[in-house]
């Protein structure tokens, strides 16, 4: 089994910028040293937020090239490697890898719903291919599919390189299961904007988001209150951030940061068809949430 890299805390999600030439590598460049510069400790590009499943293979290999030149090893980065095949997933992992990825995040998702058999087969297929970590990405909501705490801790007991969980469906339980099945011995991450403080309360070593995109002060003041065991401070920033975590996740992640950045005044491009920009109702009330707007 690989030696997993010490990822905790703030995982960042960035947004997939693009310019009239496809992906815009010199935004993408600051708005991912931004990030490390507000304090996220680590970078995920190409998840959902990312749009990865809207991307050409050379652009999701820019995206890929560009984060990690950026970033330059200052913390781990976890490339987003999911697709519809095996063979197309094994093709990015190994990329990632080779590019100087620290980790992968791979979800699974099918046009057929999959089996268990199928699915710990496919991460089998990818694992074999890697020397590097795999995070089980586990979101029913984008994938379709819904991998149960029993599987997750049975593919993290049998397959080498599946060594941490992003657990993104809402349920505490699910959380909780993972700790209670391995003795607190799988790390998970917290795949849930608005259940963050309660799956910090039940073991997860990090928050995987892309809010801190728009609120970096909040989100990472959070984190650091709670690691520091300050629970009052850090249920005041939550209570303050939930309704902000909550819309943002009801826009969907990628038209949301985008036109959050525009309020800031750091535009990044618009989201690729078919997501369409926020209504000017909805682009109001996120523009109300944003107090450097």
């Amino acid at each position: 089994m690989p030696t997993t890299p010490d990822i905790h805390g703030i995982i960042a999600y960035p947004i997939t910028p693009y310019g009239t030439d496809g992906i815009d590598r010199e935004r993408l460049g600051q708005l991912v040293s931004t990030l490390v510069a507000d304090g996220a400790d680590a970078i995920a590009p190409l998840g959902s937020t990312g749009e990865s499943a809207y991307l050409s293979r050379e652009e999701w290999r820019a995206v890929v090239d560009v984060t990690i030149a950026e970033v330059a090893g200052r913390v781990p980065v976890i490339v987003g490697a999911s697709d519809l095949t095996t063979a197309e997933t094994v093709d990015r992992a190994v990329y990632a890898q080779n590019a100087g990825a620290d980790s992968v995040m791979i979800l699974p998702f099918s046009y057929w719903p999959l089996s268990a058999r199928e699915i710990t087969q496919h991460y089998r297929s990818i694992s074999d291919a890697l020397s590097i970590p795999i995070m089980a990405y586990n979101n029913p909501t984008t994938s379709g599919i819904d991998m149960k705490p029993e599987l997750l801790v049975e593919m993290f007991a049998t397959i080498d390189n599946v060594t941490m969980v992003k657990e993104s469906t809402g349920d505490i339980s699910r959380m909780t299961a993972l700790t209670e099945l391995t003795g607190g011995e799988l790390p998970f991450y917290n795949g849930s904007n608005p259940l963050v403080l309660e799956a910090l309360k039940a073991g997860a070593r990090g928050w995987c988001t892309a809010a801190i995109c728009l609120r970096p002060v909040e989100v990472t003041g959070l984190f650091r209150a709670f690691a520091e065991g300050d629970l009052e401070l850090a249920t005041s920033i939550y209570t303050e951030l939930k309704p902000f975590l909550e819309f943002i996740v009801s826009r969907g992640l990628p038209t949301a940061v985008k036109e959050g950045l525009a309020i800031l005044g750091s535009p990044a491009g618009v989201p690729r068809p078919p997501l369409l920009s926020l209504t000017v109702d909805d682009r109001a009330t996120l523009a109300s949430m944003l107090p450097s707007a």
